[in-house]
């Protein structure tokens, strides 16, 4: 006897032999657009950003992976492209949707502060500079230029150095400020070691540029040190 049992439509067919992550991605932006991001952990918010460059791959192990080669979402993010590629599964259009993805946070941070006064927006100050700075696998000295009211008008990297130190010279940062017609400085710099503690060369170096543009009528007003653990400012430490 011929069985009436209707055979599986295509649509059926497919979705039966559907990869397990469909499924999977769909309940992710579900449980994010219903219940916001505190709702996904760090490794599912970078699977997400995955789920576009990487089509038809289960993204949760490169996600983990990148996670536990640099340690924190925001480091995946400051990652240099070439050590992202050697993760496994990384490729170099990963690599650039992740450094797009970084630069887009900078500059969202930096809107809130641009034009502003620093010293009335400190906390904003304090997170954009973390925002773009914490992670970065090597120190780097930034110097935000401020108008008579103290409004932030440029934000620059000045030096870029190694692990452990910046070449700083003096008479550059001074030249630039008088380029800009800054009626004051604020130094930012970082340290990659995670300690934001400055170091004798930290104090030596802000003397010197508070010494060269004293004269010039350019004040500065603070040195900031960031790090992965937090930040430290000379002149709360009266360093300065």
């Amino acid at each position: 006897m011929a069985s009436t049992k209707n055979p599986p439509t295509s649509a059926g067919f497919e979705e039966a032999n559907a990869p397990h992550y469909i499924g999977h991605r769909d309940r992710l932006r579900g449980r994010l657009l219903t219940q916001g991001a505190d709702a996904v952990a760090d490794y599912e918010l970078l699977e997400m950003i995955l789920f576009r460059t990487i089509p038809r791959r289960d993204t949760k192990p490169i996600a983990k992976a990148l996670l536990s080669t640099f340690g924190s979402l925001p480091a995946v993010f400051a990652a240099d492209i070439k050590e992202l590629c050697q993760v496994k599964g990384v490729k170099e259009g990963i690599a650039t949707d992740l450094k797009i993805i970084h630069a887009t946070l900078g500059r969202t941070a930096k809107a809130s502060v641009i034009d502003q006064p620093i010293l009335s927006s400190w906390s904003s100050v304090i997170e954009y500079c973390t925002r773009v700075m914490a992670h970065e696998p090597i120190e780097q000295l930034r110097i935000l230029f401020l108008d008579k009211k103290n409004r932030l008008q440029v934000d620059e990297v000045q030096q870029k150095g190694t692990v452990d130190h910046t070449p700083v010279y003096t008479r550059e940062v001074v030249k630039r400020a008088l380029e800009l017609n800054a009626s004051a400085i604020l130094l930012v710099h970082n340290h990659p070691s995670g300690d934001p503690t400055p170091s004798r060369a930290d104090i030596d170096m802000t003397q010197l540029i508070i010494e060269a543009s004293a004269p010039m009528g350019i004040t500065v007003h603070d040195h900031i040190i960031i790090g992965r653990d937090g930040h430290v400012s000379m002149k709360a430490l009266q360093l300065i």
